[in-house]
């Protein structure tokens, strides 16, 4: 199924962004009736097919291959009379739980298939409007831009002597975004009628949770006046509007002229890299925040000197660090040793001893989670953890296939490294390929 936005949309989304971009103040009116186009459903349900966790049903446990067999045409027109005769109403969302990187789990918000696709086509529309306002120093859940962008940025301001880190943390960010000034924001540039009350019943929607006995409970709903569910396909737009309101402030205040500091975001975190005047920028973006409705969240939040203290950001740590030939100290981004310990939790569950698939489908999950954590944390110094990560899957692969056939010794001969990352085929993080920036420490 091709991913390939059509023409159409495509010079819809360009027509949006190139007016508010030579428009700063415009306010678009009329949006709703493209919601609702062909072209733009038709892609919508295509984009929410392929998306991550689609095969997650919603409340109604309906699924894509549920309305395939039914008939997708006729599904999408349904979709678009009840959208054009205003009788659209959302479903509740499957409250899930998911495992949190540092403990604890994070609540997601699942919609049903019905709502992700009008989700996505109210996302295509919105996007480039926004799009055209965002703050360079923004990097979550956008086009062309990702984490790792983010993290070359950090790297860069450190290595430009931007070295006075507040390393920030909000509590409970997605959950606390009052409705109403988010409304307000999006109000700013959007005045749809329609299309905000679209949105307004998004926010509004209850979140359905199941207890031990699968019995169904709902929280939320019209009194909940604040946060957007984790999950939703709107919910990172929305949260990234909102930040707005604050990397907007920031530069119409000129906090980063009067604190010599930049701002990198992604979503909801973010550092603030100054030279000299870190406790400062912390004080006044405590303020901002309080204004905004949101809370640092104080026992994470503190201020670093990166030439002396390291700090966690989008899973790298950013430091001081040595060259083991020379001795000199240079200021190092790397994978932190928390993302390191996760990826080594992640291959263990995979080579769990009651795994009796078959070897080469084993090795292939295996190795899509190693690609995937090699190219995300392809930049910087990464020799010693692309060596612990490799002397941890070695060992991890050659006591799984040891216990398969039996093998009485440890199997270092029968396994040996050469064969575990050669004829069977197991990714190997090394050798390296030329490594980005560094930058020398005083």
């Amino acid at each position: 199924m091709s991913l390939q936005t059509p023409d159409s949309v495509r010079r819809l989304q360009r027509a949006l962004y190139v007016k508010a971009k030579t428009e700063p103040a415009y306010r678009f009116y009329l949006l709703y009736d493209k919601v609702y186009r062909d072209d733009m459903l038709h892609h919508a349900y295509r984009v929410s097919r392929a998306a991550d966790g689609a095969r997650t049903p919603g409340v109604d446990d309906v699924t894509f291959e549920d309305i395939e067999a039914a008939g997708q045409e006729e599904w999408l027109a349904g979709l678009k009379q009840a959208l054009q005769e205003k009788t659209y109403q959302p479903d509740a969302v499957r409250r899930v739980l998911i495992p949190k990187p540092g403990g604890g789990e994070r609540p997601l918000g699942i919609p049903t298939v019905r709502d992700r696709v009008v989700q996505t086509a109210v996302k295509l529309v919105m996007e480039p409007i926004f799009e055209a306002d965002f703050d360079d120093s923004a990097y979550g859940y956008r086009p062309k831009r990702s984490a790792a962008d983010a993290v070359r940025a950090v790297h860069d301001a450190l290595c430009d002597g931007y070295t006075d880190v507040v390393d920030a943390d909000l509590s409970k960010y997605f959950d606390t975004i009052p409705h109403q000034e988010l409304l307000q924001s999006v109000a700013r540039r959007v005045v749809d009628r329609h299309l905000l009350h679209l949105l307004k019943m998004w926010l509004k929607t209850p979140v359905e949770e199941r207890d031990e006995r699968g019995g169904r409970h709902m929280r939320g709903g019209q009194r909940s006046t604040r946060g957007t569910p984790q999950g939703g396909v709107i919910s990172p737009l929305l949260a990234n509007i909102y930040m707005h309101r604050f990397l907007r402030a920031w530069r119409e205040r000129k906090k980063d002229q009067q604190y010599q500091a930049h701002v990198i975001n992604y979503a909801d975190d973010f550092v603030i890299l100054s030279r000299g005047h870190a406790a400062e920028a912390l004080t006044w973006t405590r303020w901002a925040m309080t204004h905004l409705g949101l809370t640092l969240n104080e026992t994470k939040t503190c201020l670093r000197t990166a030439t002396r203290d390291a700090f966690d950001f989008l899973g790298y740590t950013f430091g001081r660090d040595r060259y083991r030939k020379t001795g000199q100290t240079y200021l190092a981004a790397k994978p932190s040793k928390k993302s390191v310990q996760r990826l080594k939790r992640a291959v263990r569950a995979q080579l769990r001893p009651r795994n009796q698939g078959r070897w080469p489908d084993v090795r292939d999950r295996l190795n899509r989670t190693l690609r995937g954590w090699r190219t995300y944390f392809s930049y910087g110094s990464r020799a010693t953890a692309y060596r612990a990560v490799d002397n941890y899957v070695y060992a991890s692969v050659r006591h799984f296939l040891c216990r398969r056939h039996n093998v009485p010794t440890r199997g270092t001969r029968r396994f040996s490294a050469e064969q575990v990352f050669g004829p069977l085929g197991v990714v190997r993080m090394r050798p390296l390929p030329a490594g980005p920036r560094s930058c020398a420490s005083a």
